[in-house]
């Protein structure tokens, strides 16, 4: 009963999805079709903290996006590959200052391309207990904010245009068909059925996504677009909970200014830090 359910709904989804086409000015996500983020949240699932086998987070992969001959999107300047990487050694060297008992493994640490399944393949082969991607969104000039991803299906098709915007990169790697089960980033269609394919790992990526928000929120005070889900092949791949960060909009000047100030990727890095921290000492048992 339960596949025959999922089944009729896909194909319902489908049917909905065959002519849309997304447009940039719908990025912009109501509200009410947000999910929750307050303090009153359960915490991560962990082993009791009397446990014997109590849980300890001792890897985190850190995954700049975009590099190399991918440059992702840009601004006047700024390039969302170099802010990125910026953004991600800024948070890898917080937590290492921070938390030595931590190994930080990055995907990349200098302007290189690394081919979306291969990312996820790096924390698989370290056995990374997190996955954190970081990117940079675009859009029309007014856009702005932050928003915080996690592997799901998209709501709206401001959702969907974000993954297909992202899951694009394969178009630049070689047999990408052959390497994604003949995937295709502009079908809608394809991406509602990937979609489907639901991570043993998305409560407590979620729940992670929630307190990187609430920290853009307030500590860093960012204004926010909310925690979302949609097919991201970098978060598919990947066998941990793993969330993706779009840290700003490069296509609005003031965003880019923001985002491409050393200050502020420090600043913006010290709240994913603290989210970090909140997460692990939480997922641990309150340690």
């Amino acid at each position: 009963m339960r596949i025959i359910v999922i089944l009729a709904s896909a194909a319902l989804l489908l049917l909905g999805a065959a002519g849309g086409e997304w447009k940039a000015e719908a990025q912009t996500t109501p509200d009410s079709a947000r999910l929750a983020v307050d303090s009153t949240l359960a915490p991560p699932v962990a082993a009791p903290s009397n446990s014997p086998y109590r849980y300890r987070l001792r890897t985190v992969v850190l995954d700049a996006g975009h590099g190399g001959k991918d440059r992702g999107c840009a601004g006047v300047s700024a390039r969302e590959a170099d802010v990125a990487l910026a953004l991600v050694l800024a948070l890898g060297k917080q937590i290492q200052d921070n938390m030595p008992e931590v190994k930080v493994i990055y995907t990349r640490k200098t302007n290189v391309f690394i081919e979306l399944d291969e990312r996820a393949a790096i924390a698989n082969r370290n056995h990374a207990d997190l996955f954190i991607s970081i990117h940079c969104n675009a859009g029309p000039s007014q856009a702005h904010g932050t928003e915080v991803w996690t592997m799901g299906l998209h709501k709206t098709t401001a959702n969907l245009g974000v993954a297909q915007r992202e899951n694009a990169v394969i178009l630049q790697e070689k047999d990408y068909q052959k390497r994604y089960d003949g995937f295709d980033p502009s079908s809608p269609q394809s991406h509602i059925l990937f979609s489907l394919f639901q991570s043993a790992y998305i409560t407590n990526s979620l729940r992670f996504a929630q307190r990187i928000d609430r920290q853009f929120r307030t500590s860093v005070n960012r204004s926010s677009r909310g925690v979302k889900q949609a097919g991201f092949i970098v978060l598919w791949k990947a066998t941990m909970p793993a969330v993706l960060i779009e840290a700003g909009f490069l296509t609005n000047p003031a965003e880019e200014r923001y985002l491409n100030n050393k200050a502020n990727q420090t600043y913006m890095a010290a709240g994913i830090y603290r989210a970090f921290r909140e997460y692990k000492r939480e997922l641990e048992g309150g340690s």
